[in-house]
Formats: C-alpha cells, structure tokens, sequence
C-alpha cells in the first residue's frame, strides 16, 4: 500500500485512487492507524514520524518526504530497520518562493490592517497608516541560507531593484552577523537541524527590519522575536511556520499586529503537488524495481 499522510482534497483523493495511492488525513489518527500495517510506502508531509509510527509499520520499506525537510522523521529508527527515507528538493522551491514575496510585500505594505480598516467600514484609519508603508525596491534583502528557494528568490528581488545579501554554509557575499545588522528584511532558508534551532535572535537585526519565515518555525528563538516585535526593535514578521504547530492560542504572535501569519502552506499549490506526485510515484517505481532511489538521505 502506498498511502498519503496529508489532509488532501477530495477532488486529490479521487486523482490518487486511479493510481493505487490512498489518502488519509493528519487529521484522522485512528484511521491511520488502521492502515499502518499495511502500508509499504508512507508520503510524509508534517505530522511527525515517530518510532512508534515506524514500529506500528511492518511492512514499511520507504517514508518519502513530499518536501525536503525531515526533521519530522526519525531518521535512526527507520535506520535501524532499514527503511530508506527521501525527500524532493526543489519541487516546492518556487511555491516557497512565491509566498515568501507575498509576506515582504504584505508586511512591507501592511495588508492584513488595510483590509481590516476596509471590511470594518473604517476606510480612515487605513490612511493613518501612512507613515510605514513601503517598497521592497531599494530594500537590502538578506537571505539566510542559499538553496532552491533562495536561488529562484535572488533574481525576482534583483530586478525589482532589491539589493540582496545571502549566507549559507557552502557561499555567502555576506558574513551572518553583517546580513543581521544590515538587511531591511531577513528571509530564512535553512532546515531545522540541532545546530540552527533557535539560532536566529531577532534582537540582534538592524531596528525596523522585517523578519520573513518560510522554512522552520524552530530556527527563530520565539521569545526573543515576540520581544523585539513589542518593542518596536523589528517593523513586522511574515510567518508561514511556528516552533508550536498549530500555535497555541495564546501565543502572543498571533495577537501582535505587525505579524502576517499563514498556516505552514507555503509550499502548498497544484502545481507543487503534481511535481511531487510524479516525483514520488518514481520512486514507488524504483524501490519496486530494485533501482537507486531518488534523493535518498537515510
């Protein structure tokens, strides 16, 4: 059984059936459980892959990221038995890509407090907030971290007239510390590993930046972001991710209003499912045909 761990549509559910593929929502944990004995090949999104998971799978043999991150997996336990773990990188890099501009911009101009002002029939207060709307050209953009995304990124900005900075392990024209202190706006770009945890301290950016989170909600240290939004240290924060998902309630990012806030689906379009399933599908065909697996990492 190739099964689907994503609250798809129906309208991808019945996409899927044709090709063998059965869908079960995060959401349905029972149902889930009730499959994981059968399942051959599990397509991970987010909901983590535990041990536990791993042990309730006997005839387990691929757990295949429809993503690139996978933090979400335990990598040791699918080791120990011997269960190959892949990912797809690049196939989301320009859905990513495209939401992380749709947050500067939104932050850069203020959208969710425009569209407030208009719904609420308060048309004024939207001309109050003159004083902080913004162009991305002529920013400095740094973007933490260099791959896919990053890559489709850099020139969209370029030629909006953007100046961009970028460091990664591998290449930078910026040291990490320069990028902080003088970048308008900081995009991060790297995975969630035990080295980037909470390494990103909003404190430490240039005052009245903005800060832009697409990749892992685990790379920013959360107090410290929520305190230089209230103090006025940072302008605003567009994030796509939370280290808590889905947020509590009573995080207090959810109730500052210089944050732009959408629920971990930036990689989330037609088009980036349909290169994932074909990707995937390819290496159903490979692992049953006794092939090299495509991007494996464990």
């Amino acid at each position: 059984m190739i099964l689907f761990h994503f609250d798809g549509s129906e309208a991808l559910r019945r996409k899927l059936k044709p090709l063998g593929i059965t869908l079960c929502p995060e959401s349905d944990g029972a149902a889930f459980a009730r499959l994981l004995p059968e399942v051959e090949v599990l397509w991970h999104v987010l909901k983590p892959v535990t041990a536990e998971v791993i042990a309730q799978a006997p005839k387990l043999r691929l757990i295949q990221k429809i993503g690139s991150g996978v933090n979400t997996i335990d990598l040791e336990a699918a080791r120990r038995r011997g269960i190959a773990v892949c990912n797809l990188p690049g196939t989301n890099s320009r859905a990513v890509a495209e939401m992380t501009l749709l947050l500067m911009f939104a932050c850069l101009r203020r959208l969710p407090q425009l569209y407030t002002a208009v719904r609420t029939g308060r048309w004024a207060d939207a001309w109050g907030l003159q004083d902080g709307l913004c162009e991305l050209g002529g920013k400095t953009v740094g973007l933490v971290g260099y791959g896919a995304v990053a890559r489709v990124l850099h020139p969209i900005l370029a030629a909006m007239d953007a100046n961009v900075l970028y460091w990664s392990r591998s290449q930078s024209n910026a040291s990490f510390e320069t990028l902080l202190g003088t970048a308008d706006i900081v995009s991060l770009h790297v995975p969630l590993t035990p080295e980037t945890r909470g390494f990103l301290d909003a404190r430490k950016m240039k005052a009245g930046a903005i800060l832009i989170n697409t990749a892992r909600g685990g790379l920013v240290d959360e107090a410290a972001l929520i305190q230089a939004l209230e103090t006025g240290h940072l302008a605003a924060a567009g994030l796509d991710v939370f280290a808590q998902e889905p947020p509590s309630a009573e995080n207090p990012l959810l109730g500052t209003k210089n944050v732009v806030a959408t629920p971990h689906l930036a990689w989330l379009t037609q088009e980036t499912l349909e290169r994932s399933v074909a990707a995937a599908q390819r290496n159903v065909y490979n692992l049953r045909s006794g092939l090299p697996l495509e991007h494996r990492v464990a």
